[in-house]
């Protein structure tokens, strides 16, 4: 048997840096009020979109810490009742990871109309989709349905040694542990507990101090 022959690019590319949670600011900023009060109210805003333009198109950023030599997602806390990533929803003909930046740039930073470049987008780590407007979304799309309602794209972002973290004061930024989060669907939701089996093909260097 031959020996299987390792890219060395390829490698590297699965390597993660990961930065001390003590390189980053959290502040606050003015509450940012929900568009959709009720489960309702987000169904017919959805059904409103899609017949005029379409699958609606989400991304979210996957960003994660250093603590206690482990490593930790960022996660925002909504109402004090769910957890979501950050991001949000493209315009049309937005590119995804332009329209990421300026998502992270609105929610996360002092002034949320400027775009920061900053922003290290990197790969697409899953794609979730709505077959229909009452269903949730699911890592598949059925192979007889053509015409999904919703594509979520998850992104990681790889964050520099320092950053600053404005969040609306509605809202809180948790630091969570990968391990918590696992398979944790009752807490977590099914995408976000879905995450450590989407990041277990990467090394997490945390040697950075």
């Amino acid at each position: 048997m031959e020996d299987q022959i390792v890219d060395e690019d390829d490698t590297k590319s699965c390597v993660v840096n990961i930065y001390p949670l003590t390189g980053y600011y959290f502040g606050s900023k003015d509450a940012i009020l929900p568009k959709h009060h009720t489960y309702f109210d987000q169904i017919q805003k959805l059904k409103s979109n899609y017949s005029t333009n379409g699958m609606r198109v989400c991304v979210e950023a996957v960003m994660l810490v250093e603590l206690f030599k482990q490593p930790h997602l960022l996660v925002l806390q909504m109402r004090n009742s769910f957890f979501k990533l950050p991001g949000g929803r493209l315009r049309p003909g937005e590119s995804e990871i332009e329209g990421l930046k300026c998502k992270l740039s609105h929610k996360l930073s002092y002034n949320g109309n400027e775009v920061d470049d900053n922003w290290e987008v990197g790969e697409c780590l899953g794609t979730w989709w709505r077959s229909d407007f009452e269903t949730s979304l699911c890592p598949s799309l059925p192979p007889h349905m053509n015409s999904p309602k919703e594509c979520l794209k998850l992104f990681l972002v790889k964050l520099p040694r320092n950053k600053s973290f404005i969040v609306p004061k509605n809202q809180k930024i948790l630091v969570v542990p990968l391990f918590q989060v696992h398979d944790n669907f009752k807490t977590y939701g099914r995408i976000i507990s879905a995450l450590p089996s989407l990041l277990s093909r990467f090394s997490f260097n945390m040697d950075n101090l």
